[in-house]
């Protein structure tokens, strides 16, 4: 039986792009709730409300007429949520608990693998998380209060996202396959650091085709949401065959960034969902957005969340 009402929290971003327009598609009735940090319009044929999550009487006044709440407003990535931590914990975790307390429908969220951190095991959600920065620590709070203090919910743990959502959302290139894959489009040499490290590669459309099956199918609990596990140094040699004169360097030296994890998808598949983009559609999908110049200035803070909320952010939010 279809939900009445969705309500897409944070629904004008790079998930939201695709999710809304496919549960359009499927006549759901669907509405976005956004602030447009990174936006400035949106004008999608959709109900839109612009608001603030943090305002949690005006969220709760509107959410209540949604028997589906599909939570997808976040501060995002480890150098994002870096710039602001205390505004970080606000977003993530605590108007979100505000939320939960007032709220009792179907709530839908979206966290992330990177609460695992360093693991060198292949893991599945009982594994012990291990988060190494403020978001995957906000993000794993705002999971247990969620498991602790709702009935109905679903909580996915999204890989490491790529590829092109929709036509209007902004590409971001602050994720490992988008700026390797658009480097080796403008022909630039590809520097892999280590290349040993691990991540659980998804594609973007990805969340929206497991959130409409867990729709569709009053799927509950706590998943992990990846397609397939790559080496940083696999993902350079993925984009080399779509890209075959691609120049990869290789370096000993380690990068900053010490996660490394590869997951299991083993529960979710056991639901009934098995439904994945193949990595190099993905691939295809950013070279042939800057081999046709469809982006005129990939280096534009607007394509990496760090860089644009460190110049934006007293701004914006």
């Amino acid at each position: 039986m279809k939900s009445k009402n969705i309500l897409i929290v944070g629904g004008a971003g790079y998930i939201g792009g695709y999710m809304v327009d496919l549960l359009k598609y499927k006549n759901y009735s669907i509405t976005v709730f956004d602030n447009l940090v990174y936006e400035n319009q949106y004008l999608k044929n959709v109900n839109f409300i612009y608001g603030d999550i943090r305002d949690t009487n005006f969220l709760k006044n509107i959410a209540k007429n949604f028997d589906t709440v599909i939570w997808l407003a976040a501060l995002v990535g480890d150098g994002a949520c870096a710039v602001d931590v205390e505004l970080t914990t606000e977003i993530n975790y605590s108007c979100f608990r505000r939320f939960i307390e007032v709220y009792t429908g179907k709530i839908i969220f979206t966290s992330t693998c990177s609460v695992y951190g360093l693991n060198d095991n292949l893991i599945d959600e009982t594994a012990k998380p291990n988060p190494l920065s403020v978001y995957a620590e906000t993000k794993l709070l705002a999971e247990n209060y969620l498991i602790d203090n709702h009935d109905d919910y679903l909580i996915f743990r999204l890989g490491t996202l790529y590829g092109v959502s929709d036509q209007f959302s902004r590409v971001r290139l602050d994720l490992v396959l988008n700026v390797l894959s658009q480097k080796a489009a403008c022909g630039e040499k590809l520097s892999v650091f280590g290349g040993e490290q691990w991540r659980p590669l998804l594609h973007v459309k990805d969340v929206t085709h497991a959130t409409l099956f867990a729709i569709e199918n009053n799927t509950k609990g706590l998943y992990n949401l990846s397609s397939k596990n790559y080496t940083i140094k696999q993902l350079a040699e993925e984009i080399k065959n779509i890209v075959p004169q691609t120049e990869i360097s290789y370096s000993d030296m380690k990068f900053e960034d010490l996660r490394n994890y590869k997951v299991k998808n083993d529960k979710l598949i056991s639901t009934g969902y098995n439904q994945f983009i193949d990595i190099q559609e993905g691939i295809k999908e950013i070279v042939d957005i800057f081999k046709q110049k469809r982006v005129f200035n990939p280096k534009d803070p607007l394509f990496s969340n760090v860089a644009f909320l460190e110049k934006n952010i007293k701004h914006r939010l």
